[in-house]
């Protein structure tokens, strides 16, 4: 808070006691109930606009109590009793005004017919009786006086410099609520300040109370904030990072980096006085780089493929006082392509029949722009495809894109078509020739493998020939030996071999016929 001496808007005050005296002896004019319902309403503006801005730094009174403790603690405690009496005042005043201009509002809600609050009728039945002043005139004086009390206790009891400001804000007189009148006559306060005055000239006044008390809640709480208040507006690492800035997420070998080194908060508007900043261990140069608002910007080669370092510091002067940020980022080079990147995830070559998992991409162009072709080539998501063989030996995919800077990259890729290898037969997890007991023949069942093969397909047997020594082949439908073949291992002596061949096979939900797998021989044990 500052000391007593008197401000602008206190003259303006002191100005308007001197028009309400004027009036009391002259008929008020249209022009003049205008101006002090303009000036209620610029008032009433500015009270809002305050109160928006004291909840901020309330807030931040909190905050810091609740991060930082110590002395905050007791900063919160004032502010917080600042608050509940000034709540009070305010919410006192705004009743009277409501009450005073109830009759207005039945006709004119919004209170902007000022030529037809020229009477001061309504404000003198609350304020004044027959006797002068009332109890309830006298309870608005006490209540004003209570409030300036309780801020010079809670407050100036801590910043004495504030105590001749809030007895300024707050005069209602001598100890005997008098003030000297144009007749240098006593006079009570509540009366030479609103009595028989026009019902908009008192809302004025009124409302202009309540933006003392605004006003004083917004002392007190930048007063309270002190040096955090200045630390906000200044530039210094407690309240700034470095940020760097770049219009591309990668750069290529050969290219100028544009990126920007700058101070991570909104309103960082102040340039630096000196930088000393570093690539790679390498000091920039003034030619390397221009001051900019809150930071510099970079005008260096992108260097090699990998990772580049710039650190240092960047160094701001507040009030005569170094404040250094300190930067440390990092931003990445890549090498400039000149043809897209295809591989195959699983093998070098694709597979007919089945769906082959693809990856294309070029680097430094997202997947999105990214356009591949191919018979039988479909995308899964981002830069996964499938590519299913259709007819001849070869597919070729094609594949193009547009780097960010305008230029056009296409390239031809050839895959060998190959089919699916022949399968192996196995009984009981078997394959070729092996021996078997008869009881395991019973209950064995014939399968197909893709013995090596990269993809896991779902192979199943539909039908074998069986054959055994002395009995004529026959054909079985499904995997297992029906009750026929059972019944013809009985004949079947120890050292005898039976054949499983002609193995007839399917892929689940595929129309690709495999070839036949190798036959199967087992002797009987």
């Amino acid at each position: 808070m500052a000391g007593a001496k008197e401000t602008p808007r206190q003259k303006l005050i002191s100005l308007m006691y001197l028009v309400f005296i004027t009036m009391l002896a002259l008929n008020v004019s249209k022009e003049v109930l205008a101006g002090f319902g303009q000036m209620f309403y610029k008032i009433k503006d500015a009270n809002a606009r305050l109160a928006e801005t004291n909840e901020i730094l309330y807030e931040k009174v909190k905050t810091n109590a609740d991060d930082k403790e110590g002395k905050w603690l007791g900063h919160n405690r004032t502010a917080q009793r600042i608050k509940q009496e000034s709540d009070k005042l305010y919410d006192l005043v705004s009743k009277i005004k409501n009450e005073i201009t109830e009759q207005q509002k039945e006709k004119d809600p919004e209170l902007i017919e000022f030529q037809q609050m020229d009477k001061g009728d309504q404000l003198n039945s609350v304020f004044f009786g027959p006797d002068g002043v009332s109890q309830r005139g006298d309870e608005f004086v006490n209540q004003i006086n209570d409030y300036k009390m309780q801020v010079i206790q809670v407050f100036g009891s801590q910043y004495p410099k504030s105590i001749e400001v809030v007895e300024a804000r707050f005069f209602t007189g001598d100890q005997n609520s008098n003030v000297k009148n144009k007749d240098n006559q006593d006079q009570p306060w509540l009366a030479w300040n609103y009595e028989g005055f026009p019902l908009i000239s008192s809302l004025a006044k009124l409302t202009m109370l309540q933006n003392d008390i605004r006003q004083t809640e917004t002392d007190v709480l930048t007063t309270l904030m002190g040096k955090e208040m200045e630390l906000e507006t200044g530039v210094n690492e407690s309240n700034y990072i470095t940020l760097l800035k770049t219009e591309k997420g990668a750069y290529y070998s050969g290219e100028i980096f544009d990126g920007s080194v700058i101070l991570g908060r909104k309103g960082g508007a102040q340039n630096p006085n000196s930088v000393k900043i570093s690539l790679d261990g390498n000091e920039l140069t003034d030619k390397q780089y221009e001051l900019i608002p809150g930071g510099i910007k970079l005008k260096v080669d992108a260097g090699r493929p990998g990772d580049h370092t710039l650190t240092g510091d960047l160094v701001f002067l507040n009030d005569g006082e170094e404040s250094k940020i300190s930067v440390n980022q990092t931003f990445t080079t890549i090498s400039k392509p000149n043809s897209a990147v295809i591989s195959a995830d699983k093998m070098n070559v694709v597979y007919r029949g089945v769906d082959n998992p693809i990856t294309i991409s070029i680097p430094g162009i997202i997947d999105s722009k990214v356009r591949a072709s191919a018979p039988g080539l479909k995308r899964v998501r981002g830069s996964k495809y499938m590519l299913s063989p259709q007819k001849g030996r070869e597919v070729k995919i094609n594949v193009s894109g547009t780097l960010p800077d305008g230029k056009r990259v296409s390239s031809v890729s050839k895959f060998r078509i190959k089919e699916i290898p022949k399968p192996t037969g196995f009984f009981r997890g078997k394959d070729g020739a092996f021996g078997l007991p008869k009881t395991s023949l019973e209950k064995g069942r014939v399968e197909a493998r893709l013995v090596d093969f990269d993809f896991d397909l779902p192979v199943k047997v539909t039908e074998f020939r069986f054959r055994a020594p002395g009995m004529p082949s026959m054909v079985i439908k499904g995997n297992r030996l029906n009750s026929k073949a059972v019944n013809s291992l009985r004949r079947i002596k120890a050292g005898q071999t039976i054949i499983i061949t002609d193995i007839k096979t399917a892929i689940t939900g595929s129309k690709y016929r495999l070839q036949n797998p190798s036959p199967i021989s087992i002797t009987i044990n």
